[in-house]
């Protein structure tokens, strides 16, 4: 992102970071449960009033759609894991239908294989995780989708090392979730694992999709 962007739009981008710095840091105090909620949903939130500022077109705003499905993912998790499962599964097919519309013009042989792994080995990593918890079809179903999303995000034409590797942390994100639900890890490692690993790749997505948007319109 440039500077001027980030000086720019500082306020919630910065707002953004400070929610999600509050939510890791506070997590595990006695706050009164809805304000942690609602801490915990306004670290992505202002990611999506970020976007909404910084770019008017469909993409964008398609973009927003899906950060505000994850902001209210986040905070359904809080309360029900189905439900906020469920909410983000709708948010991974907004970024589908993004990456899908952005499609790459020439990948590579590496970046395909790279995308196939992710779209395969994802649900098959979740199945390992989660084979002994209860409904772990649920969460295989899930992982497919989110590996379709990771994958179609590294052969977007967005940026990989931005876009693409924040996608990516979204899946490691999401199997560490996955390996706490599986018994796999303990919640005491979890519990420092999830959220920050989450958080930066959210980030990435939509500062990542936003710089190439505003690129692109300069160059019209």
């Amino acid at each position: 992102m440039s500077k001027h962007a980030l000086v720019e739009e500082r306020p919630w981008l910065l707002a953004s970071i400070a929610a999600a710095i509050a939510y890791y840091v506070l997590a595990d105090d006695p706050l009164p449960g809805l304000g942690l909620i609602a801490l915990k949903g306004a670290g992505v939130g202002f990611l999506a009033v970020y976007a909404f500022r910084r770019h008017d077109s469909r993409d964008a705003r398609l973009l927003v759609l899906v950060m505000l499905l994850s902001a209210l993912g986040d905070m359904a998790m809080e309360l029900d894991y189905v439900v906020g499962g469920a909410v983000f599964f709708a948010s991974h097919i907004g970024l589908i239908a993004l990456f899908l519309r952005n499609r790459r013009a020439n990948i590579t042989p590496s970046q395909k294989l790279f995308a196939v792994v992710l779209l395969f080995f994802t649900p098959l990593i979740a199945w390992m995780l989660v084979a002994r918890a209860e409904n772990p079809m649920q969460v295989v179903i899930y992982a497919l989708i989110l590996g379709a999303m990771a994958g179609l995000a590294w052969t977007s034409s967005f940026p990989r090392y931005r876009v693409g590797i924040g996608a990516v942390l979204f899946v490691i994100s999401d199997l560490v979730i996955f390996a706490r639900l599986g018994g796999v890890l303990p919640e005491s490692v979890t519990a420092w694992l999830i959220w920050p690993i989450y958080y930066l790749g959210q980030f990435l997505i939509a500062t990542g999709v936003i710089q190439t948007l505003r690129h692109e319109l300069r160059k019209e």
